[in-house]
């Protein structure tokens, strides 16, 4: 099936349900390290992280390839007045991309891993601002996530390639099957 297809089948199912879309639990419990800015939301979906964000008083850039749940967020920043903006962009053509000059003061992934990504997010984040990613990881007690291995980071993989930074929080939850990082560039 093709990755667009899938993700706005996925997107329209999830918008049904939705009651109003939550921002990952760990992003939200960095609220302290949160002070505005701009962020990048990288494979925003639905836009839970992006619109908790743009309530931190964020300019919030959020990025995905579902043109259903850009035109979700779009509609949401709308209604919720919101400094949000939101464009189609498919991450895994890296060489048709338009980064913007200047640095971002956060960026964020949550469940979407492209190891290519990490340099980019490097050269993005100015110095003195946050990274938070989290996604899957390859857990010994959660092998069966209907997540394929190529989806997952390994132990301690962040932290690995993020151990240059200074590390505010880090988890690996193996009931779970999540990896957690986030961190700050200086």
């Amino acid at each position: 099936m093709d990755t667009i297809i899938k993700w706005n089948s996925k997107h329209k199912e999830r918008i049904e349900q939705l009651k109003g879309p939550a921002p990952n639990p760990r992003l939200k419990n960095m609220s302290p390290y949160l002070s505005g800015g701009t962020a990048l939301d990288m494979a925003c979906g639905l836009g839970g992280n992006s619109f908790f964000l743009a309530q931190m008083n964020y300019c919030v850039a959020a990025m995905d390839i579902s043109d259903v749940a850009i035109n979700y967020i779009q509609d949401y920043s709308v209604k919720n007045n919101l400094k949000l903006q939101s464009q189609v962009t498919d991450l895994t053509n890296l060489n048709n991309l338009n980064w913007p000059n200047s640095p971002y003061d956060l960026i964020v992934i949550s469940y979407y891993l492209d190891r290519s990504l990490f340099p980019i997010v490097k050269n993005l984040i100015r110095e003195g601002g946050y990274f938070f990613m989290e996604t899957f990881y390859q857990s010994p007690l959660d092998e069966n996530q209907g997540v394929s291995n190529q989806y997952k980071l390994k132990s301690k993989e962040l932290l690995a390639e993020f151990g240059d930074w200074k590390v505010v929080f880090f988890e690996e939850n193996e009931k779970e099957g999540r990896q957690t990082i986030f961190c700050k560039k200086y």
